[in-house]
Formats: C-alpha cells, structure tokens, sequence
C-alpha cells in the first residue's frame, strides 16, 4: 500500500489520538472509520463521493453554527 504525508496541527493529532479504539490503531485505519460515518446511499442508490463530501461539509456547518434561517432564505429567494 502506498502511504503519503498530510499536516495537522499537534492539537488536531491529540484530538485523533483520543479517538483511537486501540493503542496500536493506525491513524489510516481511525481516519477510514470517521469517513465511514458518512452515508453510503439512501433508498434511491448510491452516494457519489462528492455528494458524500458535501454532506460531511453540511453537517460541519451546522456543528460550526454557519447556517441560516429557512424564513431569511425563503425572504431572500422572494418565497412565502
């Protein structure tokens, strides 16, 4: 398997480590199970990868509080 080198801060590798189920788990194997949190499909099929992308985006969003109200997008679109 070939391997590469990302940068994380030390404070995002510490929050990694305490994720770990085990002390000989890789962080490859603990960053596969996160992603593995993302869907897979729905009732109408399979998930694209990029679709899966935004929404592991959407869901950080709303976990970071970087959303709007449906009444402020609905008065900027012109909606009732």
């Amino acid at each position: 398997m070939n391997y590469t080198t990302i940068q994380i801060s030390q404070e995002t590798r510490e929050r990694l480590a305490r994720l770990k189920r085990a002390t000989n788990e890789t962080y490859d194997e603990l960053l596969n199970a996160l992603l593995d949190l993302v869907p897979q499909k729905d009732e109408e099929g399979q998930y694209s990868e990029e679709f899966r992308s935004s929404l592991l985006r959407g869901l950080l969003d709303i976990k970071g509080r970087r959303t709007r109200k449906l009444s402020d997008v609905k008065k900027r679109l012109g909606i009732k």
